[in-house]
């Protein structure tokens, strides 16, 4: 019976998220390139380009950097080769991406 109840609350919480095109906190005009990375730089662009709080985090959920930018680099240079998780904040606005670094 418990089986149940958690398959109809996953069911709930999966219509509801899926009938949102565009999440409502996404930062508006949000850019990241190049994704994968191979220089050790990233850029991150938005419509607002005002500072960002840059949090990154490996597949554990391990945070592995925090940085705040003015402009759109961030270096990513001292990270290993693998796959991450890119959450920028930019007011009171939140975008997260996979960071692929090679």
């Amino acid at each position: 019976m418990k089986h149940f109840y958690l398959l109809i609350f996953l069911l709930f919480v999966t219509i509801g998220y899926g009938q949102d095109s565009k999440p409502n906190g996404d930062i508006d005009g949000f850019k990241l390139y190049p994704n994968p990375v191979t220089t050790g730089k990233v850029y991150i662009q938005t419509r607002a380009d005002a500072p960002k709080k840059v949090f990154i985090f490996d597949v554990l959920g391990t945070q592995v950097l925090q940085t705040t930018i003015l402009g759109s680099e961030l270096n990513v240079s001292d990270l290993d080769a693998g796959v991450y998780v890119l959450r920028v904040f930019e007011k009171d606005k939140v975008a997260t991406r996979k960071l692929i670094i090679k």
